[in-house]
């Protein structure tokens, strides 16, 4: 079992790609918050598979069941636990990969963790799939959120090299992160999207894969809420982030770019505006010290190319210590990104709301 914990609430997350469910229980939320499950079902339909080549073939209702900790719509303050059934897992698809390594994928690193005891199929726990547990617990999150005037929302920055445009680090709205919510291709342009759905559909077509960066935003979070050094706001929303299969990198604000400039080009200049205190710019992505500043909390996620591509590749047998040609069958997403971008949602809404419930002031 996968959990997080920090202080706020706990999360666990259960199950194997191709066992009987999946599911998680979250512990530590409020009691008495009104929780809409239609709002959780439409969160959880952005992860699912689309029919429009941009994704698998594999086709999970992913309808979860409430075992606990919601009673008459709202929250009894008590561990929430819901399980997600599997329904269309093609467990044949993975016979040849029990002991082969596929490359970029931890079946190796897996079977050495476990003792070959783990469960390969589809990936086990390692597998993307487990990834709609956590959208459902970001999505009980995302409610409790928005009750105190939290919004969340994200979109494709990029998919090997073809780039969206980007939030305004200082002017981001909730309605412009409510409307690339509703897009069925999460984009801010509608270029972009044409532009990477042909770079998808071209990786696809070649038996191949591409990766891309997800941007992640906040808006209307308070000032104050935090904490220095290890439990800081960034390591918290960086844990959950990495929960996310594929994830390789995470910035915030301007990241990586603040390595090459002046730092009088890199701080961002305090003001007061409106009774308010602002940062004229928003190089800091919102948090300072580890602690939210007020501004719009912003970080980007890149994500690798799908491990899983059709072609040949070379690799060995772990068990009898052999080189091995291998050829990955199954369903798997040409570009996991699209899909990603609830999930980069969900960890920051954890994330969150973990951090407003460990403040005594809120």
């Amino acid at each position: 079992m996968a959990s997080f914990y920090s202080g706020g609430i706990s999360v666990s997350l259960f199950g194997e790609s191709h066992g009987k469910g999946i599911g998680m229980v979250i512990d530590g939320l409020p009691a008495g918050d009104p929780i809409d499950l239609e709002k959780i079902g439409a969160f959880m339909a952005r992860r699912a598979p689309k029919k429009d080549g941009t994704s698998t073939t594999r086709s999970e209702k992913d309808i979860p069941e409430i075992l606990s900790g919601i009673f008459e719509g709202r929250t009894t303050g008590t561990p929430l636990a819901a399980v997600i059934y599997n329904t269309d897992q093609h467990s044949g698809d993975y016979g040849n990969i029990s002991h082969i390594a596929r490359p970029a994928h931890a079946d190796y690193t897996g079977f050495l963790r476990y003792n070959g005891a783990n469960d390969p199929r589809g990936g086990g726990h390692f597998s993307g799939r487990i990834t709609a547990p956590l959208c459902f617990a970001g999505a009980v999150c995302a409610q409790i959120l928005e009750q105190r005037g939290i919004i969340t929302g994200a979109h494709i920055q990029s998919i090997k090299g073809v780039s969206d445009e980007r939030f305004d680090p200082v002017n981001v709205t909730a309605d412009v992160l409510e409307r690339v919510k509703s897009r069925p291709f999460p984009t801010l342009s509608e270029n972009a999207e044409t532009e990477m759905r042909e770079v998808i559909n071209a990786a696809r077509m070649d038996l191949n894969s591409v990766g891309g960066v997800v941007e992640c935003a906040a808006v209307g979070f308070p000032a104050g809420i935090g904490s220095p050094m290890m439990d800081g706001l960034e390591n918290i929303i960086s844990r959950l982030v990495f929960a996310i299969p594929a994830v390789k990198g995470i910035e915030f604000g301007n990241g990586f770019g603040c390595a090459d400039v002046f730092g009088s080009e890199n701080n961002d200049e305090f003001a007061v505006q409106n009774g308010k205190i602002v940062t004229k710019t928003n190089n800091h992505g919102g948090i300072l010290g580890g602690i939210s500043s007020g501004m719009p909390i912003i970080f980007r996620a890149a994500f690798k190319p799908t491990p899983s591509i059709s072609r040949p590749q070379n690799s060995v047998d772990f068990k009898d210590m052999t080189e091995q040609e291998l050829v990955i069958k199954g369903r798997h997403d040409p570009c996991v990104v699209p899909r990603a971008v609830p999930c980069v949602e969900a960890a920051l809404n954890i994330a969150l709301v973990s951090a407003l419930l460990e403040n005594p002031r809120i």
